[in-house]
């Protein structure tokens, strides 16, 4: 069986070369060529953006998708939003709790590690206005799938937005864990299964949310150390996944 960093860069190869959905992957070309004045010098991944992060985490955030000009641009989820953008508002509270070792994430080359935390996306090309079709979110399934599986530790998945909650659910739906009743999202909501993981939804770290109050500093930073204090209370429950 290969190792949880072996699979993982086996998957990251899968992602990168993954031509499924033409609207994402015609879009995620226009943009790079159009590029946004202010990177108008730069090359731009344009590609899939795989996950990143420690492959022996305990915690597995979800996010929802590639921004055109952030990871679309850099090639990295999170990653060159700006000082302003959702990267940056994530990693500073990733960073207070022990899971960032900097709270900025400007570049794939800037340097910065995680520490037992793994950072995937429910969608992995940048759609138009944010918003993938629910046929786009099911094509990327089986490589969200495949990362909580190599991720063998994982016992603690933070969603970040509606969309990486509902996918989070689907996911343990078909990695055979019980999920029923689903609950309602919510944000700072925590949720424990029988089979020992926990569920904890946030709303996303989208300018929407950030400049309008709506998701505050301190309110992310209340998920990561909810999250932290769970991970380490908890043993790996791996011996309830079914693929």
């Amino acid at each position: 069986m290969p190792s949880p960093s072996d699979a993982l860069a086996l998957l990251r190869r899968r992602v990168i070369a993954c031509n499924s959905c033409h609207r994402l992957r015609e879009y995620c070309g226009r943009v790079g060529e159009v590029k946004k004045a202010a990177y108008r010098n730069e090359i731009y991944w344009a590609r899939p953006v795989p996950g990143f992060g420690d492959p022996n985490a305990h915690v597995l955030v979800i996010g929802l998708a590639p921004a055109a000009h952030g990871a679309n641009r850099t090639g990295r989820a999170f990653t060159g939003d700006g000082a302003l953008g959702s990267g940056d508002f994530l990693m500073r509270a990733m960073h207070a709790h022990g899971f960032a070792s900097q709270p900025t994430s400007e570049r794939k080359d800037d340097g910065l590690k995680l520490t037992d935390a793994y950072i995937t996306m429910a969608v992995r090309c940048a759609p138009p206005d944010n918003k993938p079709t629910s046929a786009e979110i099911a094509a990327c399934h089986d490589y969200l799938v495949s990362e909580f599986t190599a991720l063998s530790r994982v016992s603690v998945i933070v969603c970040l937005g509606r969309i990486a909650y509902d996918a989070a659910w689907q996911l343990l739906d078909s990695c055979g864990v019980r999920t029923s009743p689903r609950p309602p999202f919510g944000h700072g909501a925590v949720h424990h299964l029988s089979a020992g993981y926990a569920v904890i939804a946030s709303y996303h770290p989208s300018r929407q949310n950030t400049n309008t109050g709506r998701l505050t500093p301190a309110m992310l930073s209340d998920v990561f150390r909810e999250a932290g204090t769970i991970a380490r209370a908890a043993s790996p429950p791996g011996d309830a996944r079914t693929t």
